[in-house]
């Protein structure tokens, strides 16, 4: 395993996150992570910038967590596992970096005379909702230090266990702003068995929408991944957009499946053992690469657009808090950056 010179932006030289001597490994015998290695890592930064590259709508970033249990078979940061030397199948769904002092690191650089409180975005890696943060409590540490700095954040996760911080939340959301969208590609209960195997279902996912509605905080959905052949016919879309509507999300994001380098050959592997009929489909539509097709993008925005104006929902409106978004149709120039959920 590698850990030096290891960053949030792994092609930055001399930015390394911390050393062999930091990492200590445990395993823990209890049902939920039977199988599961955590590496305690004490982090050198927590905040880090977004590469000038991307087009994220956002400039930092905060990620307690490197690999995730929500064992998502078509999630885009398994390739940050290989840098790591750690296999980006089972190797990411098992392995999980933890840096333990990620709240005490967060106020610390908050405080700094050079920070100029800028709007930090969480879980557009890997989740930092996952199944872990149940174990090491990261999350109200993170929480309180943006609070007491005042400083505005946005989290996108598919776990319900941000709601045992939803009293940190109300109380950050009364003094700056706080963005908070969940994902939900689909309400198909097969589909999500086999596709996030680790992750509350959607129908729990969207009793968190509810429950922060009810709590003044106002929850968008990102409705990703829609996944070509398997979550996209009609009535599919039709059923998740009004299960968005019931929840009382103040917006629907729909976001097609893209297959990076790390997620591609995962998301085949198991396209091959679920659905072999669809694999030359695939191959087909996604032979330019990453992203599918531009007319697909196209349809699938429209009809999720004329679906969410149906049921009287719709993109979060100007002046609302700022949520975690994507453009509309994200790939129609070229193929830039797409934010993807764990």
């Amino acid at each position: 395993m590698r850990w030096d010179n290891l960053g949030d932006d792994p092609a930055a030289a001399g930015t390394a996150l911390f050393g062999t001597d930091a990492v200590t490994t445990r395993t823990f015998d209890t049902p939920e992570f039977r199988g599961i290695t955590f590496h305690e890592v004490r982090a050198r930064s927590i905040v880090n910038r977004v590469p000038g590259a991307s087009r994220m709508p956002f400039e930092w970033t905060i990620n307690p967590y490197r690999g995730c249990t929500h064992a998502c078979v078509y999630c885009f940061a398994r390739k940050t596992h290989s840098y790591l030397d750690l296999d980006t199948g089972l190797g990411f769904d098992s392995q999980i970096v933890v840096k333990i002092n990620a709240p005490e690191l967060v106020r610390r650089q908050l405080a700094s005379r050079h920070w100029q409180g800028a709007h930090i975005a969480m879980g557009t890696n890997v989740d930092c909702y996952q199944r872990a943060e149940g174990r090491y409590g990261l999350m109200p540490g993170i929480i309180e230090a943006l609070r007491d700095h005042a400083n505005p954040f946005s989290i996108l996760t598919k776990g319900t266990l941000i709601l045992r911080d939803l009293d940190l939340l109300v109380q950050a959301a009364q003094v700056t702003e706080v963005g908070i969208s969940v994902s939900v590609g689909f309400t198909d209960q097969e589909l999500w068995r086999t596709v996030e195997p680790g992750t509350p279902s959607p129908q729990r996912r969207l009793d968190v929408v509810r429950r922060l509605g009810e709590h003044g905080i106002g929850c968008g959905v990102l409705m990703a991944p829609v996944i070509p052949f398997l979550g996209d016919r009609p009535d599919q879309l039709r059923e998740t957009v009004r299960a968005v509507a019931e929840a009382g999300a103040t917006s629907v994001t729909p976001l097609v499946l893209h297959l990076r380098p790390g997620a591609r050959e995962w998301f085949f592997t198991w396209l091959r053992q679920h659905h072999p009929h669809l694999v030359g489909r695939y191959e087909r539509m996604y032979a330019a690469g990453a992203y599918a097709p531009t007319w697909y993008q196209r349809r699938i925005t429209r009809q999720v657009h004329e679906l969410a104006a149906e049921f009287g929902i719709g993109p979060a409106h100007r002046g609302a808090p700022r949520r975690l978004s994507v453009p509309e149709e994200p790939a129609l120039a070229g193929a830039p950056e797409q934010l993807t959920l764990l």
